[in-house]
């Protein structure tokens, strides 16, 4: 449901419950705190952020998880702090009845900032 003077990544967020909204919001704010020039869209169903029309990262609200999605070369370069949890190719899962590791994304957003200002992809 569409809320009128919210935008689509609002409207996303909203859908959730209070605490994982909360764990969204925050995720959404180390985004773009660290990427303030960072353009946000729906994207796969999602909150998808882009750089220089570059994907950077991408995160999704589960029932009993939060997806991160850093692309693959996002995930390799942390592959031993993500270890702990379940993962896929260029995805992690953040398990809701654990505390969510902020600081781990935070490092993982400002990696992929630096590689996407850095690639002539």
């Amino acid at each position: 449901m569409q809320i009128k003077g919210m935008n689509e990544i609002d409207n996303y967020i909203q859908q959730f419950p209070q605490d994982v909204k909360e764990s969204l919001l925050k995720i959404r704010g180390i985004i773009l705190e660290q990427v303030p020039k960072a353009e946000e869209r729906i994207a796969y169903g999602m909150p998808g952020y882009y750089l220089n029309k570059k994907p950077l990262v991408y995160y999704a609200g589960y029932k009993n998880h939060i997806g991160f999605y850093a692309t693959p070369n996002g995930h390799e370069r942390f592959a031993d702090e993500l270890s702990v949890y379940k993962q896929g190719k260029g995805s992690v899962q953040f398990p809701l009845d654990h505390e969510i590791p902020f600081d781990l994304i935070l490092k993982i957003v400002q990696f992929r900032r630096d590689q996407v200002l850095n690639s002539s992809l």
